[in-house]
């Protein structure tokens, strides 16, 4: 039978897609500008099943978008606006050969400029999608917010990133939605439940920057553009949720301009406002102010096919929530010149604390050090001169711990100069079989209500009662010995004198019963070595690979405690010996 020849690679999955080159040529776009388009519609690579078939043959590396994405690019009004960005470079820079500076001034005020409020709204659909998608945005703003002013990047950019950080961070504070906190090493990791999402974002310490020459700037500064803009919208909507106006205005100044002469001594006029905001010491207008009325009860019912102790349950959770919200409330804090201010001002305020610093450090200092309301002051010193009688004095580490823990920690371990138990992160939840250091569970004896000081001083009573008790077993088995030598002797004396033969005893056998619990054990075992053997190959592979990894966990999990085990035994023999040291 005749009929059209079947080419090759013209068919299936060789035609859904398109290398870079290929696609570039199809929307006449440069490099950068494609690539920058990409970012900014949120357009990605694709790797092929088949990679030969889609590259007609060839094994060259290559990179392949999808063809539908590319059709889709072909409709986008920015496309057009970079063209005619292109053309004004083009224009401007030939009028500076020219010296035409008129021709230059005009170019300048007709500069091509585009918005990116299309694309915010094409690619998320509702606010919800906005929110899940917030932990890179986040992350991004923050870290250009802390950018120094160099050549790197442009300066309405850092300025744009900081004011909507600190746009954020107000609003956490105002809902009091902050969950979990941890420090690592790359910066500080905060979780918050913003409208039932959980928003994670890292923010970096505020050290001198060296800019790595192996980071493309031009890439994470598009990134950026987006998501500015995004953040903008999502923060104009959190606002409005809590009947506050945007942008923030301070409470009681929503009318009256700032006093110029408060801020003349930190910043400029115009920038006294965004460091009075970033200060996170006050709190903010509300559009309609908010009318004081009696707390009334709400019923609550049952949700459809839920039974009374998830009901209870879930009733108990939103208490400790509610509990949490309200940890630092009636609690002074004072920080020192010495301790991070952002990240603990920002802690505190979010759990209802009230929180201050120095004059001369920051501006939006509420009250002096010596007021005598501070229950709690922040240091990071080795010793404290002069200290105040009836207020704690404690390191920074006090704060993210109590937060992560769900309850103010006993202040003892957080004491100036004292050696800080570890700062174990919230994010982690121990399985099943997992290893749990033993800080960890007495963290969680607290959270239950028990005393786990008390068990511990019981510990330390019967540690002193057993070195005592070895002392007098040592002096016993010496004791022993010389009994069990003396005793010897007698007998080879005895043996010496008496050479006659052992009179030989018969003894009337035992009736053994059998361990019912071990023989059922058996038994099942037995049972569970014929199932194994009756399953198909498939399955006998899927059943092995989950035993390896059970056994490698527990394998792990052993390991873990067995350093943990030399790591105390080292400890306390060190204590021993300086305990010894100080009897001598």
């Amino acid at each position: 039978m005749g009929g059209l020849e079947k080419k090759k690679y013209e068919r299936g999955a060789a035609t859904n897609y398109i290398t870079r080159n290929r696609a570039r040529k199809k929307l006449q776009l440069s490099l950068p500008d494609f690539r920058r388009l990409c970012i900014l519609k949120g357009i990605y690579p694709h790797e092929p099943k088949h990679k030969k078939k889609v590259n007609k043959g060839s094994t060259a590396p290559r990179t392949f978008y999808l063809l539908k994405d590319i059709k889709f690019l072909l409709h986008e009004p920015i496309v057009n606006k970079f063209r005619e960005y292109k053309v004004f470079v083009r224009k401007l820079r030939k009028a500076y050969g020219k010296s035409e500076w008129s021709t230059v001034d005009r170019l300048k005020d007709n500069k091509p400029s585009y918005k990116l409020d299309h694309i915010v709204k094409e690619r998320y659909p509702t606010f919800i999608d906005a929110l899940r998608d917030l932990d890179d945005a986040l992350s991004m703003c923050f870290l250009f917010s802390t950018f120094p002013r160099t050549g790197k990047c442009h300066v309405q950019t850092i300025q744009l990133c900081r004011r909507l950080a600190v746009e954020f961070l107000n609003y956490v504070i105002a809902s009091r939605s902050l969950r979990k906190v941890f420090l690592s090493i790359k910066g500080i990791y905060y979780q918050a439940e913003v409208l039932g999402q959980p928003v994670t974002w890292i923010t970096p310490y505020t050290f001198a920057h060296d800019h790595p020459t192996d980071v493309d700037y031009r890439v994470m500064a598009t990134f950026t553009e987006f998501y500015t803009t995004l953040l903008g919208f999502v923060n104009f909507r959190l606002y409005h949720s809590l009947n506050l106006l945007y942008p923030p205005k301070i409470d009681g100044q929503a009318d009256v301009e700032l006093k110029p002469a408060e801020g003349k001594d930190y910043a400029m006029d115009s920038e006294s406002y965004l460091e009075k905001l970033s200060a996170l010491s006050a709190s903010l207008a509300r559009v309609v102010a908010p009318t004081h009325e009696d707390e009334v009860e709400m019923d609550e019912f049952p949700v459809e096919g839920e039974t009374a102790e998830q009901m209870d349950a879930r009733k108990k959770e939103q208490e400790d929530l509610e509990k949490h919200k309200k940890l630092f409330e009636g609690l002074r804090f004072f920080l020192n010149r010495e301790v991070p201010r952002e990240p603990l001002a920002f802690i505190i305020r979010c759990f209802g604390g009230q929180v201050s610093w120095d004059k001369s450090l920051c501006i939006g200092a509420t009250y002096d050090v010596s007021d005598p309301s501070i229950t709690h002051q922040i240091v990071d010193r080795p010793r404290v001169e002069r200290q105040v009688v009836g207020r704690y004095y404690l390191q920074p580490q006090w704060v993210f711990d109590s937060v992560n823990a769900k309850l103010c920690l006993p202040v003892a371990d957080y004491f100036p100069g004292v050696l800080l138990p570890p700062h174990l992160s919230p994010f982690v939840t121990e399985q099943e079989g997992d290893y749990i250091p033993p800080e960890k569970l007495k963290l969680l004896a607290m959270q239950r209500g028990e005393n786990p000081d008390e068990e511990s001083e019981e510990e330390e009573e019967e540690e002193e009662e057993e070195e005592e008790e070895e002392k007098d077993e040592e002096e016993e088995e010496d004791e022993s010995e010389k009994e069990e030598e003396m005793k010897l002797k007698k007998m080879e004396e005895q043996k010496t004198q008496n050479n006659k033969a052992l009179p030989v005893k018969v003894t009337a056998g035992k009736l053994r019963l059998e361990d019912k619990q071990r023989l059922e054990q058996e038994q099942q075992s037995e049972e569970k070595r014929l199932a194994i053997m009756m399953m198909k190959k498939r399955e006998k592979y899927l059943y092995k690979k989950i035993m390896f990894g059970k056994k490698r966990k527990v394998r792990e999990a052993n390991k873990l405690a067995a350093k943990r085990k030399a790591h105390d035994t080292a400890v306390k023999e060190e204590k021993k010996k300086s305990k010894k040291a100080r009897r001598a």
